[in-house]
């Protein structure tokens, strides 16, 4: 494994979310790493290494990974989530980018359409944005609470705490089944964000990526600070961790969530399945008949 990934990721590791402040966490952190050049090296390093224990992962067909990733516009989760698994085979690995739900989504439970997506045994799932949508934009938008048709009698005072219940259930149960949990909120600046806007704005080949529903969500700010704050105050959990990354400069937003990702893969200590005696010789006589001896 990578040097120095504790180093690295214990700054941002929330497990008891109690006295947890967003403030606390400075969004231009660098953390312990010097430079660019540092931080490409480190990085290439968890790619390879993870490379290798995917194969582990697959092979042995029992854990899970479950990586979420939650942030305002323009934070990085695309491109963090491109350059961070580059090196796992797409064969078992599987990225959900949950929008807007359809009607066919809003007939059932607000955890449905993510639960059907959790990975397999053996694979390594990935969230881009997932239930946790359900207490933050919803929250902050209440008329999409409507849309949801909830029976009157549900959406009372303490509706925000029972979601936060429900959330910490559905992770403790996922993971006493196998599957292991690391959830990233990309922490990016207010300037930051205005800064990446503009910039989209001026290169052509990205006003795809812009829209006038960014502008609108900026405008609510300080209200998804307070909903993101809380959100990771009631669901940070020592099976199910959160990771708030310092996400103003991607170079060192990306080599964290490597980095947190390799420590949750080499917890489990993966080794490739043992093959028994009968297998053994079933393998010897195939190699046999290959090879022609009979």
């Amino acid at each position: 494994m990578p040097h120095n990934v504790q180093k690295l990721i214990s700054p941002y590791r929330v497990t008891k979310g109690k006295k947890f402040r967003l403030k606390d966490i400075d969004p231009s952190d660098t953390g312990p790493l010097k430079s660019k050049e540092e931080a490409k090296e480190m990085l290439e390093r968890g790619i390879g290494w993870l490379a290798e224990e995917q194969e582990k992962l697959y092979a042995s067909d029992s854990w899970s990974l479950l990586l979420v990733f939650q942030a305002m516009d323009a934070a990085g989760k695309d491109g963090t989530i491109k350059h961070v698994m580059s090196g796992v085979n797409p064969q078992g690995c599987e990225v959900h980018s949950f929008k807007a739900p359809s009607s066919d989504d809003l007939d059932h439970d607000y955890m449905w359409r993510c639960a059907r997506r959790m990975p397999e045994r053996g694979r390594i799932g990935i969230f881009n944005r997932s239930y946790y949508e359900e207490v933050l934009v919803v929250r902050v938008h209440p008329e999409y609470l409507m849309k949801q048709r909830l029976p009157q009698q549900k959406l009372g005072k303490d509706l925000w705490d029972e979601r936060f219940e429900d959330i910490r259930n559905f992770e403790k149960y996922h993971t006493r089944q196998g599957t292991v949990i690391r959830k990233f909120f990309l922490h990016v600046s207010r300037n930051e964000q205005r800064r990446r806007f503009l910039e989209r704005l001026q290169q052509k080949d990205k006003h795809w990526k812009f829209s006038a529903s960014d502008i609108a969500e900026r405008a609510h700010w300080d209200k998804y600070m307070e909903a993101y704050e809380d959100m990771i105050c009631n669901t940070a959990t020592e099976d199910a961790p959160w990771f708030v990354v310092p996400a103003d400069n991607k170079w060192f937003t990306r080599v964290v969530v490597a980095a947190a990702i390799v420590d949750a893969v080499h917890s489990l200590k993966l080794e490739f399945p043992k093959v028994d005696k009968r297998k053994m010789k079933e393998l010897e006589a195939i190699e046999a008949t290959l090879r022609g001896r009979k």
